[in-house]
């Protein structure tokens, strides 16, 4: 197989390498750059321990190829030694017995490194569910959790808790139209119910979709909870709409995970400005995964018999589904569902019914399929 050069920056320094386009991160980091603190497991992203930052996010480095992170940067647990927030876990962790055999140990503090970073109100419940992806099969996570504990009440000098610079923040995906960022105010979310009141933080998406039909005829369209939802593959509501609350399930087979996210959600809408927020939160029982999600939309008209929607997107994937949720591969599967989704709306606002067979949930091996030879091209038009 033929090489391929990349350029990145490891624990702040330059580095550049040839390797076959089929190397992990975790193989060019501990055979290349014999940077052994990083350590592999299952080598499936299950269990955590190969966990590094890149780019200021904590991310699996056995299933990170390694030609995805040229120009990024990689931080890797032997980078923390004069750090002072991660000083301050180590201790905590040798003190609340948070370590025993040691495995799992560098993968569980970038990730504690991150919670506190990122979430420095976080309680115990969330302390739990952030460090749910870490898997340690010697301590219970008791002393794992108590030591997070530890370093949030004790309040973490005010430099390691400030907003990570954009260059380390979740990514935004380019390319798309800001126009949603000056959508005017709409009725405010409040978490009741199981909503979230907002998304702070998670995997972020912008896109811009041009679909068949004047901008009057697919507000409509998008004005009518029940019509909108049978326009998204995949996707039911469950029982009446109360209000702005809607109940429903969404399905996706993505190979051979088939999650089912059921949940709750408000909606919001802007009549003057075409634009609207949903808001929700749901999970799928079988994976125990959890999906919380915020979408910003802003219609406008692009042509006599088209328009354009405007779409920002944010959400957080939590459980054992995250650790198959990589942005590239999310991103491929968002655009197909998206893209069958606006040519729905557009069947519907010309006064069409969308084909059977377009509206049943999409995916099987297909859909996974298209999903990485999308990711594939995208990685060999960067190189």
């Amino acid at each position: 197989m033929s090489k391929m050069s990349i350029a990145l920056s490891v624990n702040g320094r330059p580095v550049q390498g040839e390797l076959e386009p089929r190397t992990h991160l975790a193989d060019f980091l501990r055979e290349d750059l014999h940077l052994t603190g990083t350590h592999l497991g299952c080598e499936q992203g299950v269990c955590g321990a190969c966990t590094v930052m890149i780019d200021g996010r904590p991310s699996r480095s056995c299933i990170t190829l390694a030609a995805a992170c040229d120009g990024a940067d990689v931080r890797t647990i032997e980078s923390f030694d004069d750090d002072a927030l991660m000083a301050r876990l180590r201790d905590a962790f040798t003190r609340h017995h948070g370590l025993q055999c040691g495995f799992c140990t560098p993968g569980l503090l970038a990730t504690a490194y991150d919670v506190v970073r990122r979430v420095p109100d976080a309680d115990r419940n969330r302390i739990q569910k952030e460090i749910s992806g870490n898997l340690c099969r010697c301590t219970g996570y008791q002393g794992a959790v108590a030591a997070i504990e530890d370093v949030l009440a004790n309040s973490p000098p005010e430099a390691t808790l400030r907003a990570l610079p954009r260059s380390q923040s979740t990514p935004r995906t380019t390319g798309a139209s800001d126009d949603v960022a000056s959508t005017p105010a709409m009725t405010a979310v409040t978490s009741d119910q199981g909503i979230p009141a907002s998304i702070s933080d998670g995997v972020r998406l912008s896109r811009s979709i041009t679909m068949d039909g004047s901008a009057d005829d697919v507000w409509k369209v998008l004005r009518d909870i029940p019509s909108v939802v049978r326009c998204v593959p995949g996707a039911q509501l469950d029982g009446e709409t109360t209000g702005d609350v809607v109940r429903g399930h969404m399905a996706v087979s993505l190979g051979p995970m088939q999650p089912k996210f059921g949940g709750v959600g408000r909606v919001a809408f802007n009549d003057g400005g075409r634009s609207g927020r949903i808001i929700g939160r749901g999970s799928d029982r079988l994976s125990r995964s959890q999906l919380d999600g915020e979408l910003n939309f802003a219609l406008t008209e692009s042509g006599p018999e088209s328009s354009r929607v405007d779409l920002d997107i944010v959400y957080q994937l939590k459980g054992p589904l995250a650790q198959f949720g990589r942005p590239a591969v999310v991103e491929e599967v968002a655009d197909r569902l998206l893209a069958q989704t606006a040519e729905n709306i557009g069947v519907r606002a010309k006064g069409g019914e969308p084909d059977a067979q377009a509206a049943k949930a999409v995916g099987g091996f297909g859909l996974l399929w298209a999903a990485l030879v999308g990711f594939w091209k995208g990685l060999f038009r960067r190189s």
